[in-house]
């Protein structure tokens, strides 16, 4: 009988760890699962841009001189301002503003049209402007940090 009984408890002991490794397995899942929801959701936030790097100092709706300053329609986040600080485009136009700080910046208008969210070193924020009128901006998490957006209607054709 004592025989019957080690083999029970082999029996089960073999059952345990094999759920064990069950219920091991599921949580490192769950955990991959976590990590990676979370990583989508900061890639979400982050807009990307279809921007291939063309550069240039204009800072308005039109194209670049290829002098190393910001692309059409660019801000560049850096040195702790917006550069340009001011931008002149056309209704329609999508603004990409890249930060190329060091440090955490966001994108914030004033009222709440637009808000960026946390962009840190590298990430990129955009936005649409389809209405004409001027649009300010800053960081407010370094509230020095100001913007404007300037947005032109568009010209219309005659006779059409």
């Amino acid at each position: 009988m004592n025989l019957n009984r080690s083999r029970v408890f082999i029996v089960i002991e073999e059952k345990m760890n094999v759920m064990k490794k069950f219920f091991s397995l599921k949580i490192s899942i769950l955990v991959s699962a976590s990590m990676l929801i979370a990583l989508l959701g900061v890639l979400q936030s982050c807009t990307k841009s279809s921007m291939t790097g063309t550069t240039g100092t204009t800072g308005t709706n039109g194209g670049t001189n290829g002098m190393g300053g910001t692309a059409a329609n660019e801000v560049l986040i850096q040195g702790m301002a917006f550069n340009p600080s001011i931008l002149n485009v056309t209704e329609g136009t999508t603004v990409v503003w890249t930060n190329k700080d060091n440090v955490t910046h966001n994108v914030t208008s004033n009222p709440a049209l637009f808000s960026s969210g946390s962009l840190a070193t590298g990430a990129m924020y955009s936005y649409t402007f389809n209405t004409a009128g001027t649009y300010s901006y800053s960081c407010t998490i370094h509230p020095s940090m100001v913007g404007s957006i300037v947005v032109s209607p568009v010209a219309s054709t005659p006779g059409y």
